[in-house]
């Protein structure tokens, strides 16, 4: 929370604070009076640029017969590798519109968001991940601006070795676990012996 002896930037309409018009802008590393951390912050009038952790939210979107929406990327990292529809929430919308809003942009999939399945911590690259069970409202699926291809995919025919991410890994693993059930928590990171028995399975 900043620190209530820094100069206040917050303007009258709402829009996120900033530096004077006569600041050099957030340029210094620095540990800010009552903070335990360094923050990015502008050496002329002290106003901090908080950084925090993105949340990333998608959905394993699966059509009346379980077949699985899929998505190859057609944009950095790991270009060419499947993942399931996701991105980065926008201002202003839910976690379940960010998720429908991917899969429309990504495979322009029309989605039913279910239940959330599992939420992941990547401290590594401060990010959260928010990944839903959603139903397809349609069969009728094509690559977004983001994508290379789509497709629906039957659970063993699922391109293992040409996954994007672990997390993608760890949200079919824990879809196809909890098949028929609908009142578990949403899962968090995998434990080591959960990590060992999906191995097993591959």
């Amino acid at each position: 929370m900043p620190n209530d002896t820094l100069p206040n930037h917050t303007p009258p309409d709402d829009k996120s604070p900033d530096c004077g018009p006569n600041c050099g802008g957030p340029r210094v590393r620095a540990i800010p009076p009552g903070e335990d951390r360094e923050r990015l912050m502008c050496p002329d009038c002290g106003y901090i640029a908080y950084q925090n952790p993105l949340i990333v939210v998608g959905a394993v979107a699966t059509w009346e017969d379980g077949r699985i929406l899929l998505c190859r990327r057609a944009i950095e990292p790991r270009k060419g590798y499947w993942t399931l529809p996701a991105g980065y929430m926008e201002e202003r919308e839910s976690t379940r519109e960010g998720a429908a809003r991917e899969a429309w942009e990504e495979a322009r999939a029309r989605i039913d968001i279910d239940h959330l399945l599992a939420i992941y911590d990547i401290p590594r690259i401060s990010q959260v991940q928010m990944i839903f069970r959603a139903r397809l409202l349609s069969p009728d699926v094509e690559p977004g601006p983001e994508s290379l291809e789509v497709g629906l995919f039957e659970w063993k025919d699922i391109p293992w070795a040409e996954l994007a991410f672990p997390t993608v890994i760890w949200a079919l693993r824990e879809h196809h676990e909890r098949l028929g059930r609908s009142d578990c928590a949403p899962a968090l990171n995998p434990t080591p012996d959960a990590l060992a028995r999906w191995e097993k399975m591959l």
